[in-house]
């Protein structure tokens, strides 16, 4: 089957960053589906990927976000069957999505939303069940929890921002404050539903006296280290901070004095683990496709990058690694 990959580890800029090669059909476990793919997208993650880690061997194959149909099934299959149309974020320790074919654990994958296309829907998952962790699991928020209380999304307009602003304000109680410092970004989390808007370009304490507001909560994804000061200050005592990225060092003991929760969620921490509980994302994706379908969630895809080919996937890389990149960039998969 034909398969996108990097065989060096470095920058998109490097003459052969992404390859096209033959790879093998491949083999399916026994809780395993085998998907045609019919449309990815790219994360901040397929970037760290391919910038760090090295390959043994052949091209290691790239893509986490997919959608698809199901072609075969592994002998403990019970969710799905052939012909079902699905979506997922696939697995960090197996070969990626960019590829004609995928196999993948039935126990992470969901229904895809029949008000989507494959292209569109494959834009969705990896960033909903981010999100979704961090509210649920991290924050331990229910519906009915929430009242009074107020959200900081740090990063507001990326595609865990766009999907966490969305899961908040129709599914908590929370205010919902989302920084950005751009016009288009600005709009772009207004549409989302953020309640109040803030500018990270500022000390975010700063901002956030303005408002008048102290969140209880705290969801910080992107450039952790630089705002972690200011975030402590606002905060109220006893709050919860998330982030998801990888700040080199932060200081955790200046949080004590306030009795802060800190968290890191990986989404693909259930999946690497083979957790007991790792069914539950398959059961948010449902839940998700459900909101997408219903019209109470919005696709928080904003670019369409063409059919996936080498050239298209590294401008999408690219687009992806400028820093301008609003909500999520998708691409058609190469069985299309």
């Amino acid at each position: 089957m034909k398969a996108i990959g990097y065989q060096n580890a470095g920058p998109i800029s490097a003459e052969n960053a992404l390859v096209e090669f033959d790879a093998d059909t491949p083999e399916i476990g026994p809780n395993d589906l085998l998907v045609e793919v019919r449309g990815v997208s790219v994360n901040p993650v397929d970037i760290k990927v391919r910038a760090t880690a090295q390959p043994e061997g052949q091209p290691r194959i790239l893509g986490f976000d997919a959608a698809g149909v199901v072609k075969e099934i592994g002998e403990n299959v019970t969710r799905f069957r052939p012909g079902d149309e699905v979506f997922y974020a696939g697995d960090i320790t197996r070969p990626g999505t960019n590829a004609a074919l995928h196999a993948v654990d039935e126990r992470i994958v969901g229904r895809k939303p029949v008000s989507l296309s494959f292209v569109e829907a494959a834009g969705m998952p990896l960033t909903s069940i981010t999100a979704w962790e961090i509210l649920f699991d991290s924050f331990s928020l229910n519906e009915e929890k929430g009242e009074g209380e107020a959200l900081l999304v740090v990063g507001g307009a990326g595609g865990v921002g766009s999907i966490l602003i969305q899961l908040a304000k129709k599914l908590t109680a929370l205010t919902v404050i989302a920084t950005a410092s751009r016009n288009d970004t600005r709009a772009w989390v207004e549409k989302m539903g953020a309640d109040h808007i803030i500018n990270h370009r500022n000390p975010l304490d700063e901002e956030m006296k303005a408002l008048n507001i102290s969140p209880k909560y705290v969801a910080s994804l992107t450039h952790t280290a630089q705002h972690f000061a200011s975030i402590n200050a606002l905060i109220k005592p006893r709050g919860h901070i998330a982030l998801i990225d990888d700040p080199k060092s932060l200081d955790v003991a200046s949080i004590k004095p306030k009795a802060l929760s800190l968290s890191w969620e990986f989404m693909f921490a259930r999946s690497m683990f083979h957790t007991d509980d790792m069914d539950e994302q398959h059961k948010l994706l449902n839940k998700v496709s459900e909101l997408l379908d219903s019209g109470t969630l919005l696709s928080t895809v904003n670019k369409q990058g063409g059919t996936l080919s080498v050239e298209n996937l590294r401008a999408a890389h690219e687009f992806q690694e400028s820093g301008s990149a609003i909500g999520k960039t998708v691409l058609e998969g190469l069985s299309q």
